[in-house]
């Protein structure tokens, strides 16, 4: 593993005396996944943690955006990233859970190497630090240090395995303002697309308990083709006819083209 990391690095600095050329393959290499990993395994990621965290947390403001709130970065510390929610979508009481989600798959994917991700704010209640974990830190997780692995498990590998990511497929093909129902990982869901935003949804009316197959579409308005309810789609699902009614929300992120949807 010595001799690897010293190759690699000395790979890097070769790159490096290109000059301008350098630049250029070390931004694929930061945006390839498989090599972004292999350089963080041996500490000589082009990127600083707190540029993969930023770029991370703006790929998912639209997502968020869409549910009302917002995340501020507020510093990362020995790998704990520590952040403020803003606003939240009230009348939607999973919509903080499906938020925190999204945020924690982005920064994981793009930094495996934070040790935890604490916010503060949002609709939940604090903790006596003020702050609200929503990672799972791995205690003594070491990176960076050119030796390689320290056997333990990743902090991606840790919240894929808790948050239920799941593929789906052929999402990218949906076409625009309409709605299609998906089985993932055994749940019914459904899915809509205005533009380039995709949303997913449970496949269940909050307001009569059946099944929303055959719903369709007016403007963002989702109408149950059974009790005719209607919900904003691009606003966390949100009941028009009776507020305190939601669709339930899913986390749903593309990466490198390839949806993913983070399930119960």
């Amino acid at each position: 593993m010595e001799f690897h990391g010293a190759g690699i690095e000395r790979m890097m600095e070769i790159v490096a005396e290109s000059g301008e050329s350098g630049n250029a393959i070390f931004d694929s290499f930061a945006a390839d996944n498989l090599v972004g990993s292999l350089l963080l395994l041996y500490g000589q990621h082009p990127l600083p943690i707190e540029t993969r965290v930023t770029q991370a947390l703006d790929k998912v403001r639209p997502y968020l955006d869409s549910h009302g709130g917002n995340v501020e970065l507020l510093g990362i510390t020995d790998g704990v990233v520590r952040l403020r929610m803003q606003g939240s979508c009230k009348s939607c009481p999973s919509s903080a859970m499906t938020l925190k989600l999204a945020i924690e798959e982005a920064i994981y994917a793009a930094a495996p190497d934070v040790v935890a991700i604490d916010a503060e704010g949002g609709t939940e209640q604090p903790s006596a630090t003020g702050f609200v974990q929503i990672g799972k830190s791995l205690g003594n997780v070491k990176h960076g240090n050119g030796n390689g692995s320290s056997g333990q498990p990743s902090n991606r590998d840790a919240i894929g395995k808790a948050g239920g990511w799941e593929e789906v497929a052929e999402l990218a093909s949906l076409g625009h303002s309409t709605v299609q129902m998906k089985e993932v990982g055994g749940r019914s869901i459904l899915f809509c697309r205005f533009g380039e935003s995709f949303y997913a949804y449970g496949n269940t009316c909050p307001g009569c308990n059946q099944s929303l197959k055959g719903a369709h579409l007016e403007l963002t308005n989702l109408i149950c083709p059974h009790c005719k309810q209607q919900y904003d789609v691009i606003r966390a699902g949100r009941g028009l006819d009776q507020p305190d009614l939601h669709l339930e929300p899913f986390p749903l992120l593309f990466e490198q083209g390839m949806a993913k949807v983070a399930l119960p």
